[in-house]
């Protein structure tokens, strides 16, 4: 297995410099990674069709092909020839080479089909988990559990494998088999939870905006009453969206006190007190409103947090030279207020969506440092 970590995300690189790079991903380390599912046919073949120590040589070819797996790690180490291809194609090529004999041994009556699933089901999440993280700029490399667990998997095919000819290796097959039951269990839960920031920052794909917003509406309801805090807001651009996904939330009176809608700069200044200098100076979408709407409307409504929403949701700029998507969201609390800049780029509705689903995110993030 090899090590691995960030990819930085940046520009493309210059097409020579590319070139060179795809050269140097086939190496030494890979083609031996790639040979072990090159002799998978090979290996089932010798494990169905009968022939005089046809599963000692089956053995063999297993034990030589799962030595590559140690082979290929240290070498791409050693002569520095780690390649990202190399961190994904490597543990890929085990899993593929490891089930698909086990599958073979399942139908041989060797091993229950329960166990398999439960392998394959792991295999089939973390390479979902290792597919994510590698689209968020990053390669996730094997861990010590997670070598383990192969190293355990490897050993118990091949006794199973031996078994058959020599009867008396059975009762250690079936350890081996347990310990590696117990390593792929443990190790895929091990990899979802010091890899769960990848989940999380898959969440809005995978539920889909709406989905994502309700769920984030509820938990941050939930510290919210659970802490005796209340909220209010102060929106624009996202003309109350925000105040409907938190009282959406059955029981939401007990923590959001209300909002206002400020959508012209009348309302910013009259109703919510945002000084008309910085409308003057800074323009409604501007950080320093949004942190000004924030301050305002918590002092109006009288609440712990407040949060702001201002930003140009498009489809124009409405004669602005501030681009279509840039949206500001304040947030204020006791003594001290912010707003983050967000440049969405998305259509109308998008931006809002965007912008109300980022808001909720702000003060769960607030929250969360004081769990």
């Amino acid at each position: 297995m090899r090590a691995g970590g960030p990819i930085a995300r940046g520009a493309s690189p210059p097409a020579r410099g590319l070139k060179a790079q795809n050269s140097s991903e086939v190496n030494l380390p890979n083609i031996l990674t790639l040979s072990r599912l090159a002799v998978l046919p090979l290996l089932i073949v010798l494990l169905q069709v009968q022939f005089a120590h046809h599963y000692q040589i089956a053995a063999a070819v297993f034990a030589l092909a799962a030595l590559t797996d140690t082979v290929d790690g240290n070498l791409a180490r050693s002569s520095g020839q780690v390649t990202e291809l190399g961190k994904f194609l490597d543990p890929l090529a085990d899993k593929l080479f490891v089930v698909s004999v086990l599958i073979v041994l399942v139908a041989q009556g060797q091993i229950a089909a329960s166990i398999v699933i439960v392998i394959f089901a792991r295999e089939l999440l973390i390479t979902v988990l290792r597919s994510l993280s590698a689209d968020q700029g990053h390669t996730i490399s094997a861990s010590s559990w997670g070598k383990a667990k192969t190293v355990a998997q490897i050993i118990a095919a091949l006794l199973l494998i031996l078994q058959q000819p020599y009867p008396g290796l059975r009762p250690a097959a079936d350890v081996l088999v347990a310990v590696s039951l117990v390593f792929t269990v443990w190790s895929g839960a091990d990899y979802l939870w010091r890899f769960r920031g990848v989940w999380l920052a898959a969440r809005p794909a995978i539920l889909g905006d709406d989905a994502m917003v309700e769920l984030l509406a509820q938990r941050l309801g939930e510290q919210l009453r659970s802490r005796g805090l209340t909220v209010a807001v102060a929106e624009s651009c996202t003309g109350g969206m925000l105040g409907g996904a938190i009282t959406a939330v059955p029981g939401s009176s007990q923590w959001f006190r209300g909002g206002v809608i400020a959508y012209s700069d009348a309302v910013k200044s009259g109703q919510i007190r945002v000084p008309e200098r910085l409308l003057a100076t800074y323009g409604a979408v501007s950080e320093e409103v949004a942190t000004a709407m924030a301050e305002g409307v918590r002092a109006e409504l009288k609440t712990d947090f407040a949060l702001s929403i201002t930003g140009i949701a498009g489809p124009t700029a409405d004669g602005s030279r501030k681009p279509v998507g840039l949206t500001y969201i304040g947030l204020a609390e006791e003594n001290q207020a912010m707003a983050d800049r967000h440049d969405f780029g998305l259509d109308r509705d998008g931006n809002r969506r965007q912008a109300v689903r980022s808001a909720l995110e702000l003060l769960e993030a607030r929250l969360n440092r004081e769990a």
